[in-house]
């Protein structure tokens, strides 16, 4: 070992506390934050262990660009959680789920790698499920509400200088996975078979949520 290396391996150790701050700030970009990114690259395995001890594992797709921390499964409630999980709506769980399978199409019937939806995609993707007789303005009010939702929580990102244009995070992939989804969907068909009660009986959308860990 030449002694360059020899100074890189010694230094390396300590950037591994900064990395694992970060990935508890949230989810890691190879994109906007390529000095931590190449960091975590070479730190993985040192990193992994280090979460570990605090019950967490770290997830990373390196050929998607993302990393996140993620609590492990503790049926005994021996261990705190230090990732919190969050409660989503009915209508967040629906538009992430309708997002999730419009990705699977476009990864199987397209070579591109982002995936461009405008508003009026996505409220074309989300009236199918809806009753025939709803309020069209009250739908479009409830979607920009659910739409600012799942922006915040990074799952969509507006284009600069189009407001009304998203790219879908592929990072959905790793939240929405086909646990979530068979669980998703025998909410969804409960909320189906609401719709086909009965004239003059309102559609009940489930109060229930769906909880998962997101950044």
């Amino acid at each position: 070992m030449n002694p360059s290396e020899m100074t890189e391996t010694a230094r390396t150790p300590e950037e591994l506390p900064g990395v694992v701050t970060r990935l508890f700030r949230g989810v890691l970009y190879a994109e906007s934050d390529e000095k931590a990114w190449q960091s975590l690259l070479t730190l993985e395995s040192q990193a992994r262990d280090y979460v570990a001890v605090l019950g967490l594992d770290l997830i990373l797709d390196e050929s998607e660009g993302y990393a996140f921390l993620r609590s492990r499964e503790d049926p005994e409630g021996n261990l705190p959680r230090l990732i919190p999980r969050r409660r989503l709506t009915f209508d967040v769980s629906l538009l992430l789920a309708l997002l999730r399978g419009r990705m699977l199409e476009f990864d199987t019937n397209s070579s591109e790698l982002r995936l461009i939806m405008t508003e009026q995609d996505i409220v074309d993707m989300v009236a199918v499920f809806l009753p025939e007789s709803s309020n069209q303005a009250k739908i479009l009010d409830k979607l920009g509400a659910t739409l600012k939702k799942v922006v915040e929580l990074g799952f969509l990102r507006r284009l600069r200088g189009q407001s009304e244009t998203y790219e879908v995070a592929r990072i959905l992939k790793a939240y929405v996975d086909a646990q979530w989804l068979e669980e998703f969907d025998a909410r969804l068909a409960d909320y189906r078979a609401s719709l086909e009660e009965p004239a003059g009986a309102p559609p009940q959308t489930p109060e229930s949520t769906t909880e998962g860990e997101l950044p």
